[in-house]
């Protein structure tokens, strides 16, 4: 086993494949040595990337390490084959254990920081979960209790990367807390956690004090700008949030931090008109469509008054809003150009069919 004697492992030396393991349905790990018997240096949370002699030429892919560094002997990658994809497939259906590849790295600024005992939150889609499994795994191996909120979304169950072992994990410590959430149920299988698209609501229940916690997010890319949606409308401080996309690691800073939200402002000016009633009626842009619909003396109906119901789904029929809801309307419904009053902050001016 390396020690702190031993001399630090350099991409100069191709590593070797010494274990597959199969993790869900096109999921694949590979746990990698040095022959030489050198010891691995990274961060939770850091990504390799892998040159692969695929047929007509190598191909470079990158991807997150998922295990953690407390162990230095090795390195795993857990890799997901999306349609299309050249170098993932080639692993998945070739790369066995004896086989040595050039592998260059450890790099990237989206890891675990150094905060003692913090509280952390760590949400994550599909094979975006692979730097949070180093991360708590990281935590986990320090022979201390964490405290992490771990929130996984997939399609289905199945889907549900590194699940058992998380569960594992979760049995022996009081502080790792797990919450699924999937789409859709698998067949002839009992599913009875969270069903659905993560929102507001779910994320109330499942962590209470996310106010509290440094957030980490990793996933496609119109999950984690709806993972920001929600924790700017529920008001968490974004200094305390990071994410990196599994499809393109940062390996500049400036790619952590600088999100394009929009983010409503009660310096903003916007307007909202009733094209079928005649009513309109100016607010900022922290007012939301119900807000100036009421102020007008417009009764649209409501429910919830949160996104949930449905209630309040107007047509809108020319201009921009910001919504961020919890369910309540389809992605049809939205591309059809209807919205839900109760969450939709004006962009400018807005004219509504009501």
């Amino acid at each position: 086993m390396p020690n702190e004697q031993t001399p630090p492992w350099n991409d100069s030396e191709p590593l070797e494949c010494v274990m597959v393991i199969p993790e869900a349905p096109d999921v694949k790990t590979f746990s990698f040595r040095p022959p030489s018997g050198a010891r691995f240096s990274y961060k939770a949370g850091q990504f390799v990337t892998l040159d692969l002699p695929v047929p007509g030429g190598n191909v470079q892919r990158t991807y997150t390490i998922s295990s953690s560094p407390v162990s230095s002997s090795y390195i795993t990658v857990t890799v997901k084959a999306q349609p299309g994809s050249v170098g993932t497939r080639w692993m998945l259906d070739h790369l066995q254990p004896g086989m040595r590849l050039k592998i260059y790295g450890p790099k990237g600024f989206f890891y675990l920081k150094d905060q003692g005992d913090g509280k952390y939150l760590f949400i994550s889609a599909g094979s975006g979960v692979t730097p949070m499994m180093s991360m708590t795994t990281t935590l986990y191996e320090r022979g201390e209790d964490p405290d992490i909120c771990f929130i996984q979304c997939a399609r289905r169950p199945a889907d549900l990367i590194f699940r058992r072992r998380l569960e594992n994990m979760a049995s022996r410590v009081t502080g790792l807390q797990l919450h699924f959430v999937v789409e859709q149920s698998d067949a002839y299988d009992v599913w009875t956690g969270y069903r659905g698209i993560l929102n507001q609501v779910m994320l109330g229940a499942m962590c209470a004090d996310y106010l509290d916690r440094e957030v980490y997010c990793c996933g496609p890319e119109p999950f984690m700008n709806a993972v920001r949606d929600i924790l700017h409308s529920l008001g968490h401080d974004m200094e305390r949030y990071y994410q990196e996309s599994f499809a393109a690691p940062a390996n500049d800073p400036s790619a952590l931090i600088e999100f394009p939200d929009h983010v409503p402002s009660e310096t903003e000016s916007a307007e909202v008109s009733f094209t079928a009633t005649g009513l309109s009626g100016a607010c900022a842009g922290t007012d939301t469509v119900l807000t100036v619909a009421r102020a007008t003396g417009l009764p649209i109906p409501v429910g919830c008054g949160m996104g949930l119901c449905g209630t309040c789904k107007v047509l809108k029929t020319s201009g921009e809003v910001h919504m961020v809801h919890n369910g309540g309307i389809t992605d049809d419904e939205i591309e059809e150009g209807y919205i839900l009053a109760c969450c939709s902050h004006p962009i400018g001016r807005v004219e509504i069919d009501a």
